[in-house]
Formats: C-alpha cells, sequence, structure tokens
C-alpha cells in the first residue's frame, strides 16, 4: 500500500471518484494539503468524509500576505496532523518585501508547529539560504521538505534537522537529474512519495492532470532507480508517513 503524502484533493473535479480510483491502484492513505483561509474548509471536510484521508492546514508562501488568524483553531481539529503547506518560494517573487512577508509568514507557521507539537510541511524554492536559516532556528520542529527540487546540501541539511524528504513525478521527468540524485541519497528512513496532484503528473501521464492514482507510477520509477521493489519502497515510505504524522494507516 502507498500513501499519497501530498495532495490537493479539494482542487479536483471530482475528489471522491479519484480516490476511489486510487484506491483500486493502490493507494490506502492520503495527505490533503491545506494553503489558504479559502479553502481550509473543503480540506477539513475530505477529511471528515474519509477514513483514509487526513489534512493539514497551513499558509502558503504565495498566500504569505494574507491573515493567519485563522490558523490556530484548525490545528486543533482531530483530523489536521500538520502545519502547512508553508515555506519559501522566491522563484517568481523577487520584491524584497514581499520575500520578507513570506519569511514572516514561515516564521510564525514554525513557531504554530512547535506550540501545537506537529510536524511542518515544507515548500521551498529558489530560496534554500532563508529555508533553512529558519529551518534552524525553530530546530525542534520536525516536518517534510515537499516536492522537493532543490539541492543535496540542502536536503542533506535538512535531514539533519530530523526533516524527510518527499519525492514527486518530477522525479520521472527527463531533465531532472538534480531530483534523481537527491532521491537516491535520501536515507530509508526518511523518504516520503507524493503526487502534488493536480499538478506534476508524473511520465507516463506527463501534460494530464493528475490525480492520486498515478502516485504508483512515480513510486514505480522511485524503486527502480534506487534498486529496491515496489512493494518495499511502499512499505517504507507508509512506515515513514506514519511515523511523521503520528498516524496508523490501513
Amino acid at each position: 500500500m502507498l500513501v499519497d503524502s501530498h495532495c490537493h484533493l479539494n482542487y479536483l473535479d471530482d475528489p471522491d471518484a479519484a480516490l476511489t480510483r486510487a484506491r483500486a491502484a493502490g493507494v490506502g492513505a492520503f495527505l490533503c494539503i491545506g494553503v489558504d483561509a479559502e479553502g481550509i474548509d473543503d480540506v477539513v471536510s475530505l477529511a471528515d468524509a474519509h477514513d483514509d484521508v487526513w489534512a493539514t492546514a497551513g499558509q502558503h508562501p504565495e498566500a504569505a500576505a494574507g491573515s493567519r488568524d485563522w490558523l490556530a483553531g484548525r490545528l486543533a481539529h482531530p483530523r489536521v496532523v500538520a502545519v502547512g503547506e508553508t515555506g519559501l518560494d522566491y522563484f517568481h517573487e523577487s520584491q524584497p518585501e514581499a520575500q520578507r512577508r513570506q519569511r514572516t509568514a514561515f516564521d510564525e507557521q514554525l513557531a504554530l508547529a512547535s506550540q501545537h507539537g506537529l510536524p511542518v510541511v515544507v515548500h521551498t524554492r529558489a530560496a534554500e539560504t532563508d529555508t533553512l536559516d529558519l529551518l534552524r532556528a525553530h530546530s525542534g520542529v520536525r516536518g517534510v521538505l515537499h516536492c522537493f527540487t532543490e539541492s543535496w546540501e540542502l536536503a542533506s541539511a535538512a535531514l539533519d534537522l530530523g526533516y524527510y524528504v518527499s519525492i514527486s513525478g518530477i522525479v520521472t521527468f527527463r531533465n531532472a537529474d538534480n531530483v534523481r540524485d537527491v532521491a537516491l541519497r535520501i536515507p530509508e528512513d526518511r523518504l516520503l512519495v507524493e503526487t502534488d496532484c493536480p499538478w506534476l503528473a508524473p511520465v507516463p501521464h506527463r501534460g494530464q492532470r493528475n490525480e492520486p492514482g498515478y502516485l504508483p507510477d512515480t513510486a514505480a520509477f522511485l524503486a527502480r532507480l534506487r534498486g529496491c521493489s515496489p512493494e518495499a519502497l511502499a512499505a517504507t515510505t507508509t512506515a515513514n508517513f506514519e511515523s511523521l504524522f503520528g498516524v496508523r494507516v490501513g
């Protein structure tokens, strides 16, 4: 059984149908990710409606200018198992003030994770130094760097802080040598897999709208890359998911 450790089910046209297809494909649990106040009701409702779906509550860096007054209350919900998706994304944001807002939002959410005893789901892109500085400033927090596309140096430093690293369908893309290099080096007990659906569908579905049912394609590719069986990779990543998020699946 595989676990989709990062999916945006609420952005799919028919989440229930997508979940049915995914279960039939061998995906047995799902973490639906909250990114802003506007979508959190849908995220939590999906977790409430399905025993194999859990939720997170957080503010994505692209929403960093918005209020976070709603967030602490959501973290008390029994199906919410992490803070996030939060982090830094400077790839499309070069303005110093906007980057400062992202750092403030990330810092506050790391503090919330510490206060609530929850892991954090981290988005990081083109912001390695600032990301690592903030992770180190909250060294008691652990979590996952999701959909990882950055350097091994950042991954290694985060691993040293107790973080996990999650690999998405990008690992199957022809031009993703850096992702494959990192994916080979992640310790077995820190590896997760995800779809990040509805984006980033793996080969052979690239260009289509992604959904959790495509996770086995990413997992099979990753298993070949790492020289293990798909069954072993599924068992390892499921155990890691349970360890990080404090849930039992299956």
